[in-house]
């Protein structure tokens, strides 16, 4: 079922880029490998992860299905905030968090208002959603803006949110709402994300209603492009 509808998506969207499966749990799934890159030394506060930050692994994800511990991702104290595995006083504590908000890019004042996942994971699982070897939480999509418009007309109209990026992974788990992200220059950097792709987050529960409704816009949008561009011709 996850991999036709996987399949069904991929093809509505014309996506360059597999859907990615992520599922937060007490338990691994059961064949599952954990995530095995190297931790390097540690930041003068402390921090260090398996890659730079959490996002990184929704690009690793593409390539086969891994899980995570919490202890995987504390190299981002942002990320670890809205994945729920800190809370605001132990990444305000961090040096990473100190720049940030040093620079303004982030205020004092909008940190309350991140969205975080509410319960701390003992682990966090990723995969390509066309082979999924547990049943997600979250379905993420790197996307252009071509497919953004899709998907924001299939679903009635959709949350566009900025920075950070990874707290619209928070939003669907949480709210159960499409979302999604223009990005964030943390981000962008760390994943290595081309500057076209955007990002979207689907909640998992919904996932059949979301590709079918998809399917529909796509398949009418497809006509609407096919008479605009004959409709052009006259001005060749």
């Amino acid at each position: 079922m996850l991999e036709s509808l996987a399949r069904r998506l991929s093809d509505a969207l014309h996506l360059s880029v597999a859907p990615v499966a992520i599922a937060f749990g007490e338990t691994a799934p059961a064949g599952v490998e954990p995530f095995g890159e190297p931790v390097p030394p540690a930041a003068a506060d402390g921090r260090t992860g398996r890659v730079p930050a959490g996002c990184v692994f929704w690009m690793r994800a593409v390539d086969g299905s891994f899980t995570t511990v919490p202890e995987d991702h504390r190299n981002c104290s942002v990320g670890s905030l809205t994945h729920g595995m800190v809370d605001m006083d132990e990444a305000a504590r961090m040096d990473d968090v100190a720049q940030l908000m040093a620079s303004g890019w982030v205020t004092g004042e909008m940190v309350p208002a991140i969205p975080t996942v509410r319960e701390r994971p003992a682990y966090v699982s990723y995969g390509p959603l066309t082979d999924a070897a547990f049943d997600p939480d979250v379905v993420l999509l790197r996307v252009n803006g071509r497919q953004m418009m899709v998907l924001s007309d299939a679903v009635g109209g959709m949350s566009i949110e900025g920075k950070p990026q990874c707290h619209i992974v928070a939003v669907a788990k949480e709210e159960g709402q499409v979302v999604g992200s223009v990005g964030c220059a943390l981000s962008r950097v760390r994943t290595g994300m081309s500057p076209e792709e955007m990002t979207a987050a689907l909640p998992a529960a919904r996932l059949e209603e979301i590709v079918e409704s998809v399917e529909r816009t796509a398949a009418v949008d497809g006509k609407v492009a096919r008479y605009a561009a004959s409709d052009s011709r006259r001005f060749d």
